[in-house]
């Protein structure tokens, strides 16, 4: 992109996002997202159902917390691929990937590690045990199943343990109602790429059940940015769950997902071992499983939920020049055992608590190592009044390699039927030092600590237009210790780096009209180093500024035109501040037409001007590129 055009759209982005104030909550009056298509801080609803802040269901109203959801109407708005690219445009959060799509993907929220990122997928937690950090590499987390994404910013263990230290990313995918519901799509695009996906689902009092479906092909581009050969990506996948009422207050419900990826790579062959084209190639099979069983006491006020999850991630990597067996293996997998119970004890007080026992293990061809972790916890959600809500909560865990551990949280809400909001947390979180880090040989170190952070934000919102707007702004401060890092003098893993983010997060929704919908959220983010030696500098591929500006509109004839504009701010890819990644900005626009009550076409171009970027110094990234598509709701 041109020097003028980048000026000229981010004066354009800077002009309409300037005023939003964010973290938005709509008012009661206004209708659920699925009715708006927006992304939102937390939607309105008939029930409460964000779970990601006290791990029970909740109203919008009663978070203290800072959350935004990501519904089903806004993920085939967006006509996203990967889930990955829609929650970089929510506010304080970036991403940075190894290439293009199947490439390792972070997400790093308030400029936390990516490994420090909670994910849930349908209940089950799924960092990757066998990875050296212990994160979830969100390359393989594809849209297509997905109805729901629901994105917590800051610490928040107390409900869900280690690795919600950034914060916590919950994934619900495709989920039944009453009656029979069907939807697919297939498109085509640059790189002959193409991505279809198919679901039905159905419930009745006895039964639900919901099946999704899906494939992607992409002959790609060069990972890395100076090669010529594409690097394709292919995945195919399924979700599945069921439920059983056995009678009106105890139910049995399953889940499954399955994933199986590969993607071309590039390596640093020889002679000069820097990032070129090579044939390397890398095969991923994710498998995710719930089974529980739900029972209900004292008209509904008491709900009690025991359940098993198991998280098995198998990784292989192959380098054809050597022969035909795997260069690299890796192969985690999560047992957990849950109770939780949930007791409404009066109409103002509701008390949560829980006990987990968690097994996890690794093998990488050499070393095969486990432990594990016994957990309880407890919250209290209090509401002394009808417009105030406050939440505290602590944690113990306790493992087999550091020992103990206690984690404490608290927020309050206050939710006015003006349409003002008031919002404070503080929040405590901890990341277990992964297997690799206690047991890898030479590496690793048993005595390693867990990795801390304190928390604490307040915000404020708006809503004006009598409901058909919002604006609101959220201040963030975070403090980490104990962070886990290798130390050149010892050649091991040891607790001797520390972090500090602080920042400010907007939003602005507007919806003038049914038709049209207008957001927008600018965050700042100064996530530095305060370890030894690196003292004020800024964390890698952490960029302060970022800038996301969506608007859609519906034509009266029913073709519905949308397009998003994002800037994302320079940042430095290594820990000196010696490697520069410049700042960019990215344009994409897209279009829907319906045909009849049951089909639609549709179209997108991605990023729009050709802009020549990087997320990762020396990979490369996709330049303009076009997709269409037909899509069929039954």
């Amino acid at each position: 992109m041109t020097n003028r055009y980048r000026s000229a759209l981010f004066a354009a982005v800077a002009f309409v996002a300037g005023p939003a104030f964010a973290q938005t909550t709509p008012p009661a009056d206004q209708p659920p997202a699925e009715a708006t298509g927006d992304i939102v801080i937390a939607d309105q609803r008939t029930e409460p159902d964000i779970i990601v802040a006290a791990g029970v269901p909740q109203y919008a109203r009663e978070v203290g917390q800072a959350v935004t959801v990501i519904t089903r109407a806004t993920i085939e708005q967006r006509q996203a691929v990967s889930i990955a690219d829609l929650i970089a445009t929510t506010p304080g959060v970036t991403m940075s990937r190894n290439g293009p799509i199947g490439g390792f993907t972070a997400i790093r929220i308030r400029g936390a590690e990516g490994e420090q990122t909670l994910t849930i997928i349908d209940g089950v937690r799924v960092n990757d045990p066998s990875s050296p950090g212990g994160g979830f590499d969100f390359a393989n987390l594809l849209a297509g199943s997905v109805d729901r994404v629901e994105i917590l910013r800051g610490p928040n263990s107390v409900p869900w343990g280690s690795q919600a230290l950034g914060g916590v990313v919950n994934i619900v995918t495709a989920a039944p109602s009453y009656g029979v519901q069907g939807r697919g799509s297939i498109e085509y695009g640059a790189h002959d790429s193409v991505f279809a996906n198919a679901a039905i689902s159905g419930a009745n009092d006895h039964f639900s059940g919901a099946l999704t479906a899906g494939y992607l092909h992409t002959d790609g581009i060069s990972v890395a940015a100076n090669g010529t050969e594409p690097d394709g990506y292919r995945q195919y996948g399924a979700t599945g769950r069921v439920g059983i009422n056995i009678t009106q207050d105890i139910g049995l419900d399953l889940r499954a997902y399955y994933a199986h990826s590969r993607a071309a790579l590039d390596g640093f062959p020889p002679p000069n071992y820097t990032l070129a084209d090579d044939p390397e190639y890398s095969t991923t099979q994710e498998l995710y499983g719930y089974a529980g069983v739900h029972a209900n006491f004292l008209d509904g006020r008491f709900k009690n939920r025991v359940a098993f999850t198991i998280a098995d991630i198998n990784r292989d990597n192959f380098d054809p020049t050597f022969g035909t067996a795997p260069s690299f293996i890796g192969r985690g997998r999560s047992q957990r055992y849950e109770y939780q119970g949930d007791f409404q004890l009066i109409d103002q007080v509701r008390l949560v608590a829980g006990a987990e026992h968690e097994d996890t293990r690794f093998n990488d061809g050499s070393t095969f190592v486990s432990t594990g972790v016994t957990s309880f916890y407890g919250e209290a959600i209090v509401k002394p009044v009808r417009q105030v809500t406050v939440t505290g909560g602590i944690r113990h865990d306790q493992h087999k390699a550091y020992g103990s551990h206690t984690t404490f949280g608290a927020d309050a809400v206050l939710a006015l039927d003006s349409g003002t909001t008031i919002r404070a947390s503080y929040g405590e979180g901890f990341k277990a030092p992964t297997l690799y880090q206690l047991y890898a040989p030479f590496y690793g170190f048993k005595d390693l600590k867990p990795e801390t952070a304190r928390n604490y934000d307040v915000g404020a919102s708006q809503s004006f237009l009598g409901g058909k707007g919002s604006v609101g702004v959220t201040y963030f401060h975070r403090d980490t210790t104990n962070q886990i890092d290798f130390d050149l003098g010892l050649f091991a893993y040891r607790n001797i780096a520390r972090t500090r983010a602080n920042g400010v997060e907007f939003e602005l929704t507007l919806r003038p009209i049914n038709e049209l919908t207008f957001t927008a959220n600018y965050s700042y983010i100064h996530a530095e180093n305060l370890s030894a030696g690196f003292v004020g500098k800024d964390l890698a591929r952490r960029p302060r500024q970022t800038v996301n500006v969506s608007l859609d509109y519906k034509l009266p004839f029913g073709l519905s035109v949308g397009g998003t504009i994002s800037h994302v701010g320079d940042s430095f890819d290594n820990a000196g501040n010696t490697t520069r990644l410049d700042g960019y900005v990215l344009a994409g626009v897209r279009a829907e037409m319906p045909i009849g009550d049951y089909f639609a076409v549709y179209g997108r171009v991605d990023n729009l001007f050709d802009e020549r970027y990087q997320t990762v110094s020396g990979y490369g990234t996709l330049g303009r590129a076009a997709y269409g598509g037909v899509r069929v709701k039954l």
